[in-house]
């Protein structure tokens, strides 16, 4: 998952309420095998997770493509694992830092993940036991 570590840019795909598709880029972290992303409870893409948590997160294009599918939850981190995410996120941005042990943050657990650099020769599904 080292793309993910990496990334700047996470698509997240949510559902409106009207089953139509919705999709939108976040800042994120990936710390302890999730994603986690911040963003205002009245976005779009908030409001869908609360009627829907089924996402999927796609990083920006290039030469290798890598899908994940899961759940996201918002929660209230402990304070260990809200510093690595401050951290893992300053490295990154430099600013807008989430508050994840106070204010809480959306995370993601893939349950299931799709890549492929020269598709279909290596395309490639891995499920996840704990997603």
């Amino acid at each position: 998952m080292e793309r993910f570590e990496r990334a700047l840019n996470y698509w997240i795909a949510t559902t409106r309420p009207d089953a139509r598709p919705h999709i939108t880029p976040v800042w994120g972290a990936w710390v302890d095998g999730a994603l986690y992303f911040d963003g205002i409870p009245t976005a779009r893409w908030a409001r869908n997770i609360a009627a829907n948590p089924a996402i999927a997160v796609h990083l920006e294009s290039g030469d290798d493509v890598v899908i994940l599918e899961g759940v996201a939850e918002d929660v209230v981190t402990t304070a260990d694992v809200a510093a690595r995410i401050i951290a893992a996120w300053e490295a990154k941005y430099g600013r807008l830092l989430p508050e994840p042990a106070t204010s809480g943050i959306f995370r993601v657990r893939p349950r299931t993940a799709r890549a492929w650099t020269r598709f279909p020769d290596d395309a490639t599904r891995w499920q996840f036991p704990d997603g």
